[in-house]
């Protein structure tokens, strides 16, 4: 993962013992997860307790935090609440930057790890009570409402019109835009796809719900002792439920991809039906937003470090029976 800004550890330090009253002998960096405007780490602290350190940029991420609160509050276990700072607050607001602190699990997560049949009913079981549960209006007013734009697609247009008219002389980005022009047939087809679903989309009038947005693998963690929990609520959103149900056999990282564990994820989450549309219009868009994200990184930020693992993490999508493939199979569905 690069970071692209952060406060010194030095500063965090003092901050955790400044907010949080949590005095610090040990930071450690962790290279986690893809989001390039966060920087985590692990904190081991004099109370012989560890920590998980959020760092996020801006001060927008406070809604997603009273969102854990609300759902660790209705006793959902498989949530971790956040600690609270010694004014009693969920977040802490330094400089341009929102900390956040969480008790410290020794974990693996759903990319490294294969979920057990249980686990798989324990998250349907979960992910069904975050759908129905009902957002008090106040906060609802705050959480963003899904719209179906265009925003990541006309990115990656945008795009395609860089990389065709400007020779880039860095090492990765000319690899990437080599992989895009070779692969642009497959991409076109995303787009004109995502743009087809999402018009049809915008005339219909889906329950929306409250969604996780990013319930992929690397979200849900398998402690030691068995226990699941879904992490990373910075992005929650009203949709329709098929934006969380479109991971589960999605193929992000090339897991969660066999039906057998579809099948025990909705033992769990009951019966319940899938808007075929509105979930090969997600599993579209993801892949168009990850396009746009990946390559505005490489072709447009500045950085010395290896862009190897960003590099293979973008060339994976369009493995066999990755979430290009997925993609295309389940348009296909609709049509069949």
């Amino acid at each position: 993962m690069i970071i692209k800004h952060s406060l010194s550890e030095q500063r965090i330090i003092d901050c955790l013992k400044i907010y949080y009253s949590i005095e610090i002998t040990t930071l450690t960096p962790l290279l986690l997860g893809a989001d390039m405007n966060a920087s985590v780490y692990k904190a081991q602290g004099l109370d012989q307790k560890s920590y998980f350190v959020k760092l996020k940029g801006g001060h927008n991420h406070d809604i997603g935090v009273a969102i854990l609160d609300l759902l660790h509050k209705e006793g959902i276990q498989q949530i971790i609440a956040p600690i609270k700072t010694i004014q009693g607050r969920s977040t802490q607001h330094v400089d341009e930057y929102t900390l956040i602190v969480y008790p410290y699990i020794e974990n693996q997560n759903g990319f490294s790890q294969i979920l057990t049949d249980d686990q798989w009913i324990i998250l349907g079981k979960v992910l069904r009570k975050v759908h129905e549960f009902k957002i008090p209006a106040t906060i609802q007013d705050q959480i963003r409402r899904e719209d179906y734009s265009p925003k990541w697609r006309d990115i990656v247009r945008s795009l395609y019109d860089h990389i065709e008219t400007k020779p880039n002389r860095d090492h990765w980005a000319k690899k990437l835009t080599t992989f895009m022009k070779e692969h642009k047939k497959e991409i076109v087809h995303l787009l004109a796809s995502a743009d087809l679903l999402g018009q049809k989309l915008q005339q219909e009038s889906a329950e929306f719900v409250l969604c996780h947005a990013d319930i992929h693998g690397g979200n849900v963690l398998i402690s030691e002792n068995g226990s699941i929990y879904i992490v990373d609520w910075d992005q929650p959103v009203m949709a329709p439920k098929e934006r969380d149900l479109m991971f589960i056999g999605g193929g992000v990282a090339n897991v969660w991809n066999n039906p057998h564990e579809e099948e025990f994820f909705y033992k769990g989450y009951g019966k319940t039906e899938i808007n075929m549309p509105i979930l090969a219009y997600y599993r579209h868009e993801r892949i168009v937003e990850d396009i746009a994200e990946y390559a505005q990184e490489f072709l447009f930020k500045i950085t010395e470090e290896d862009r190897s693992e960003m590099y293979q993490q973008f060339i994976a999508m369009f493995e066999t029976n990755g979430v290009v493939d997925i993609a295309f199979r389940t348009a296909e569905k609709i049509i069949a």
